[in-house]
């Protein structure tokens, strides 16, 4: 039987858009203004551009090199390049399952909160919500959304294009996908940002609520935060989320390159784009335009509710209050769910790769495979009250750091940072840097572990321990948990059955 050719992306463009489109997602629209105003405003930008200098540019560099080889050895999936990688050492490839369940577990959850935004979407077209003017009361319609059945029809249609997307593979589903959604996020996002800039001070009896103290309050450094060692673990934690580091999505990604494609231009390239939307479209929308109309105080009441209060409490009591605020709420919550939908669909690429290369099942068999596994983490998410955060733990705030170190010890350690500096630069069109050979081999690799080790000791052993979770919580954690092991042993078997009698390269 002749074997099927392995599926590739068609340009560089195309590249760079998909890599992009993962990166992008609701962190960088709504995760990072309340992140950079609670830690500093101004004075995180500081550790921010530190972060993303000292580990998140290296990261990606080391996961789009790890990809390059897997292109050679046409594999995609962390545990078959790292199998490969050991030269016969047998254990790799059990490491490399941390980089399927990672962005796996993810899903289970973020495509929960994806829903939402195209549930908004709807209600904003329909004009649902758009009586309501008082926080207290959408306050109290976000939180009967959040039982209502309507929000598990979203979920459910959500879901299921994310797999049609996914059903259609890489160039033909992802790339094509990220082909036409990028420009339409990135003129949506352009559209509200210009949109809050003409604010001026719509509120007549406070002209000093207006754009211009909006940024200030937002932006106004804070330095003494600077001395928070909490301060630079979120800005590291931001950069982890905004870049998809650590999740081997970039390490699938770049698998799928053809042979003479330049890696440091469509990395940086991309990674470039998402800083872009990040810093500039996400920074100019959310925080201004809530200090606009609710002042300081409001404002500050609003970065406390998080990211979601932001999202779906905050904005659309702005867009009540706004002329023509009904076009830019459905505006606004397409652009949510654009970025939403562009990072999900990359969460599961890494395990259908793997599925589908390693076991040799078809395309349909492997999504539907995958897709029961999520459909059970995700309903967990949906109806265990407290499970979100519990995912997000053993998923993002622990597994992310912790297999990006596994990334950077697999490259230092089997290829060497001579030859994958190297295999970097294949093909190149520009140069990194010579220094930054230097911060990939020694910088990032002792940054990343004090960061873990500042996080475990501060924040990790206790959650672990439980020690501060109530014990109506419990129950949460315990179903999270037991997911968690559940998957990690499913895959741990799928991985011993894949890679064995595999040969190195």
């Amino acid at each position: 039987m002749t074997k099927k050719a392995r599926d590739s992306w068609t340009g560089r463009i195309g590249i760079i858009l998909a890599v992009a489109g993962s990166a992008v997602g609701l962190g960088n629209l709504l995760r990072f203004p309340s992140v950079a105003a609670a830690n500093g405003g101004g004075a995180f930008i500081i550790p921010y551009f530190v972060a993303l200098i000292l580990l998140g540019l290296p990261l990606c560099w080391i996961e789009w090199t790890l990809g390059r080889f897997g292109s050679q050895i046409h594999r995609g999936d962390a545990p078959g390049i790292f199998n490969n990688l050991g030269k016969g050492n047998p254990f790799l490839k059990y490491l490399g399952v941390l980089g399927l369940i990672g962005p796996l577990g993810i899903f289970f959850y973020y495509i929960y909160i994806e829903s939402w935004t195209l549930a908004y979407c709807y209600l904003s077209i329909t004009g649902n919500y758009r009586g309501i003017t008082d926080p207290a009361e959408m306050n109290r319609y976000f939180a009967a959304f959040l039982t209502s059945p309507m929000r598990y029809v979203f979920f459910l249609v959500t879901f299921a294009a994310n797999l049609l997307i996914l059903l259609r593979g890489i160039s033909g589903g992802i790339e094509k996908f990220c082909r036409i959604s990028m420009p339409i996020l990135l003129a949506t996002g352009a559209v509200i940002a210009v949109k809050v800039m003409l604010l001026g001070h719509p509120v007549a009896e406070h002209p000093d609520w207006n754009v211009s103290n909006g940024f200030g309050f937002l932006w106004n450094p804070d330095f003494v935060k600077l001395k928070d060692p909490k301060v630079w673990l979120a800005a590291a934690g931001q950069i982890f989320f905004t870049l998809s580091i650590g999740m081997g999505v970039l390490m699938t990604y770049a698998s799928y390159l053809k042979p003479r494609h330049d890696l440091t231009l469509s990395s940086t390239s991309a990674a470039f784009v998402n800083e872009t939307v990040e810093v500039i479209i996400g920074a100019s929308i959310v925080i201004p335009a809530a200090f606009c109309f609710f002042g300081p105080a409001g404002t500050q009441t609003a970065i406390e509710g998080g990211m979601f209060g932001l999202g779906f409490r905050t904005m659309p009591l702005i867009f009540n209050h706004t002329a023509g605020g009904a076009a830019l709420s459905v505006i606004w919550f397409l652009l949510l769910f654009i970025a939403g939908i562009t990072s999900s669909v990359s969460m599961l690429q890494p395990s259908i790769t793997f599925i589908e290369e390693h076991l040799q099942v078809s395309k349909l068999k492997t999504v539907l495979f995958i897709g029961a596994i999520c459909l059970v983490g995700a309903n967990i998410a949906v109806f265990v009250n407290g499970a979100i955060d519990e995912m997000d733990f053993w998923f993002s705030s622990f597994g992310l750091p912790v297999f990006a170190l596994i990334e950077v010890w697999i490259f230092l350690k089997c290829i060497g940072l001579d030859k994958g500096w190297n295999m970097l630069h294949e093909h190149a069109i520009i140069r990194i840097p010579l220094v930054f050979k230097y911060v990939l081999g020694f910088v990032t690799p002792v940054a990343l572990g004090a960061i873990l080790l500042s996080w475990f000791f501060s924040d990790g052993w206790r959650m672990m321990l439980m020690l501060d979770t109530p014990r109506e919580q419990y129950p949460a954690v315990i179903t999270v948990r037991v997911l968690y092991l559940g998957v990690l042993t499913l895959f741990l078997f799928l991985a011993a059955r894949a890679c064995r009698g595999q040969e190195a390269k």
